[in-house]
């Protein structure tokens, strides 16, 4: 058995740590320009960054919501759309208006739905998937769809900015989140835009409730939504990030020592206007629910523990790590539970 365990150990650290290096690798060219300015040179450039979008913790100045929207659907197979709808999004930095800009792909939002027939009135949850995700093959093998839909839930799956076929030029090569902090910002400001979209769009169809779960990334994005935009009505980030600044470091991208601290909490300010607990949670409590790994080394439990501290909101804890998640089915039944004794679905017979 303890050799079962050191085995399946092993194939966790494995899995996570070729992540990271994925990850390592795909970001190096930014990094490299990045760290070709000295630490005092980052430090004001953090502040200015800060000081940019520090006025704007106001949720309805950063995050407006964002106007209806009327998607083209083309039909995949019975129930299952592809979705497609103009971003509704301008970035809030002229300065780097252009820059952002410049990938036309990433001006068109993109999602599959699982829909039951119209004339159901069913609620709805929006899954957000991680960061180099959003290949339809992937997220379909990664969420349990079929398990929701039984359940009486629709399923959406929407597209972060510059994922998977919002990629332009720099396709599989995510540029989102960026380590220039003010794209990072600009990033997550569109990924509102477009989930809350789509989340309206839900409601407009007739979803009498409209939640929101997410992994890794897409976790962060959840947690995010949850606390500007009163659009949905639950939510659920697994193995999330909760701090772009603590993932920086933890991955000794700031190096170490003093310098490496005023760095961190410089970085973290910059961020702080798209961070998910900057805000309180817009939804009660007993209507969230965060999930660690207990052996993530991606996104370590601390980052989970933040946020359900910060909601105030149950953790459940499930083995594995960040990649290999043992337990998922009992995270589902967590979910149900709750959606059941919230009104949200029938409680099951």
């Amino acid at each position: 058995m303890s050799d079962w365990r050191d085995a399946l150990s092993s194939a966790i650290g494995l899995l996570d740590h070729g992540m990271l290096v994925t990850m390592r690798v795909r970001g190096a060219r930014d990094r490299a320009r990045t760290h070709r300015i000295s630490a005092d040179e980052r430090l004001r450039t953090l502040a200015q960054v800060d000081e940019a979008y520090g006025c704007s913790l106001d949720p309805s100045s950063f995050f407006p919501e964002p106007e209806a929207m009327d998607p083209t659907l083309r039909e995949v197979r019975p129930g299952v759309w592809d979705a497609r709808w103009p971003s509704p999004y301008t970035p809030f930095l002229d300065e780097v208006a252009a820059l952002y800009m410049a990938n036309v792909e990433n001006r068109t939002a993109h999602a599959r739905l699982f829909l039951a027939p119209r004339a159901t009135a069913r609620p709805a949850i929006i899954a957000v998937h991680g960061y180099m995700g959003g290949q339809w093959i992937l997220e379909q093998a990664q969420w349990p769809i079929a398990r929701l839909m039984r359940r009486g839930l629709d399923v959406a799956l929407p597209l972060l900015p510059s994922h998977a076929a919002r990629a332009g030029s720099r396709r599989g090569v995510p540029n989102f989140p960026s380590s220039d902090p003010r794209l990072a910002n600009e990033g997550f400001r569109q990924a509102v835009a477009d989930i809350v979209s789509l989340a309206r769009w839900l409601r407009e169809r007739g979803a009498p409730h409209v939640g929101i779960m997410g992994m890794s990334l897409g976790g962060y994005v959840a947690a995010l939504i949850a606390t500007v935009s009163d659009s949905i009505d639950f939510v659920m980030p697994m193995v999330p990030l909760a701090s772009i600044a603590n993932f920086a470091r933890e991955q000794g991208r700031l190096g170490t020592g003093p310098n490496a601290d005023e760095q961190q909490d410089a970085l973290e300010r910059a961020n702080w206007v798209v961070s998910p607990l900057a805000r309180p949670l817009r939804i009660p409590s007993s209507r969230a629910l965060v999930v660690a790994a207990e052996h993530d080394h991606v996104t370590p439990l601390s980052h989970a523990m933040r946020i359900a501290r910060h909601f105030n909101c149950e953790l459940v804890t499930i083995p594995g790590g960040h990649l290999l998640q043992r337990g998922r089915a009992s995270v589902f039944r967590h979910l149900t539970r709750m959606l059941e004794s919230e009104g949200v679905i029938r409680a099951h017979p």
